[in-house]
């Protein structure tokens, strides 16, 4: 099922999110439903805060080489704890809670992360370039941010006239 998805200035999507202690069927759906709500509206990571719910779940597909988002890609994340960063790289960020506003952002380009699956094991994922920005963008809607607050003052100053600019044209 294709859920809602909260979009700025939702003041949702500032919670901190908590763990999550059952990996049940219920979970599972939820996890399913997130894929599917994520491919609905083309993207290429969701966390759980962004439709509404504040559980450390998020669920990240890349597109592969021939440019598809293959399922078997799919990886779900569930309670993540960076254990390593390091280096450094900008990339153009964009959110679905934040529609059709893209920033370059930097992050670290080289992390190590230990999570739990659907099932509640516990996984280590070693990602770089695109994998390791997404992974950090969704960690960072668990503790309530958002990647509007990591750009420079002046970036923020042209999101906020877009902002404005599209909110008087969805009142016309």
């Amino acid at each position: 099922m294709v859920l809602e998805v909260l979009t700025y200035p939702d003041k949702r999507l500032y919670q901190k999110s908590k763990s999550v202690e059952k990996f049940d069927e219920n979970l599972h759906k939820f996890l399913d439903d997130m894929y599917e709500t994520m491919i609905a509206k083309k993207g290429i990571g969701l966390a759980a805060i962004q439709v509404g719910k504040p559980l450390r779940a998020l669920v990240i597909n890349l597109l592969n080489e021939e440019g598809i988002q293959d399922k078997n890609d799919l990886i779900e994340i569930i309670n993540p704890e960076i254990l390593e960063k390091d280096g450094e790289i900008t990339y153009q960020e964009g959110c679905l809670s934040v529609p059709e506003f893209f920033e370059d952002v930097t992050r670290s380009s080289d992390i190590k992360v230990r999570f739990q699956n659907r099932f509640g094991e516990f996984i280590e994922l070693s990602a770089s370039e695109l994998l390791a920005v997404c992974v950090q963008h969704e960690m960072d809607h668990l503790d309530g941010h958002l990647f509007i607050e990591k750009i420079s003052y002046s970036q923020k100053k042209k999101f906020s006239k877009e902002y404005k600019k599209r909110l008087k044209e969805k009142s016309k």
